[in-house]
């Protein structure tokens, strides 16, 4: 090593004894042991400085991040997207407040980017308490808006990557107001996770205002354009509610959860949880409407599995289960919307 570079010993003797002592499940100590022969390949490798310091950076805000969030791991929560220039005399600020203060009274974290506009409306509606910020740092805004800034609950970002990454991870909804580029590429990429089945099937409400509507062009201009040149399917469509209607919005997002829990793949099974178990009869009407989802044709119920249940992984929620066939989640949707009505 050169003269200067900092001794490792300390930190690898810490990290050793760590994971001696850890209590961590067996997945988490396996995926730190990948996370340490990654860094040994950086160091062998032929990894540029620029690299290396992108790698580092990355996993050390990335780490803040889940840290701040852990306290509030357990609780629902929604994320608002939308411009940071909006002004507090616009209409869409008052419908952003009240929209963020109805789900916040319905148990609901608000999280945003911590910026100006729509973001600081969002925590002015849900208050300090219920408010979680994930900022970027950029020349030209000073950090975080005054409801949020100090708070535990608020961590500044160097990467747009990582900041996205911790705004939609932790979210069981999005509400989607009008904003810029940077609201745009959030957006999309809520779509695109979405309809790659690269995330799990969440509400995505975009938020327009009475008369002066900007999602619904929007969406409206887009979703025909793709649909006529065949580059997604009707059924894409589906993904995503537009509304100018508060009440509709929050209608949406709590209605996505009346007795659908959550979704785990256990190898290429898909396991859908409930709040509730789904009557008999109506299950066989479920699996006669959307067997076609299932490489057998069957929706059936299943118990936990031996992951769930070394997870914790709400081994006590019922169960349905199916070989899932479909790409992405869209075609999902009108069989979680089925097991909603009970």
């Amino acid at each position: 090593m050169a003269p200067d570079t900092p001794d490792p010993a300390p930190v690898l003797a810490s990290l050793a004894a760590s994971l001696a002592e850890t209590r961590r499940r067996a997945t988490d100590v396996r995926n730190i042991i990948r996370l340490l022969e990654s860094t040994d390949l950086l160091v062998r490798g032929a990894a540029s400085p620029l690299d290396v310091k992108i790698a580092g950076l990355a996993v050390t805000e990335m780490v803040r991040a889940f840290e701040m969030f852990a306290p509030h791991r357990d609780e629902p929560k929604v994320t608002i997207f939308g411009s940071a220039r909006t002004q507090h005399d616009s209409p869409i600020w008052a419908q952003t407040v009240e929209v963020a203060r109805r789900l916040a009274e319905q148990g609901h974290m608000v999280v945003t980017g911590a910026g100006p506009g729509i973001m600081e409306a969002g925590m002015v509606g849900a208050g300090r308490e219920r408010s979680i910020g994930v900022s970027i740092r950029l020349p030209f805004e000073t950090g975080a808006n005054s409801v949020i800034a100090g708070d535990d609950k608020y961590v500044s970002m160097r990467y747009f990557f990582t900041r996205k990454l911790m705004l939609v991870k932790e979210s069981r909804a999005f509400l989607c107001l009008p904003g810029g580029f940077g609201t745009l590429d959030e957006t999309f990429e809520l779509l695109t996770l979405a309809q790659t089945g690269k995330s799990v099937p969440v509400p995505i409400v975009f938020l327009d205002v009475p008369g002066n509507p900007f999602w619904a062009p929007i969406m409206d201009t887009l979703s025909r354009h793709l649909l006529e040149n065949g580059l997604i399917s009707t059924e894409d469509t589906s993904l995503y509610t537009v509304t100018d209607d508060v009440d509709e919005a929050v209608r949406v997002i709590t209605a996505f959860y009346v007795n659908y829990h959550s979704l785990r793949f256990v190898g290429d099974v898909m396991h859908l949880r409930m709040q509730r178990q789904v009557p008999d009869d109506a299950l066989a009407d479920i699996s006669a409407r959307h067997g076609h989802l299932s490489a057998d044709g069957v929706v059936r119920r299943i118990a936990a599995s031996p992951a769930e249940l070394r997870d914790d992984d709400v081994p006590d929620l019922p169960r349905l289960a199916l070989d899932y066939t479909g790409k992405g989640f869209a075609p999902l949707m009108p069989l979680l919307a089925d097991i909603n009505r009970h």
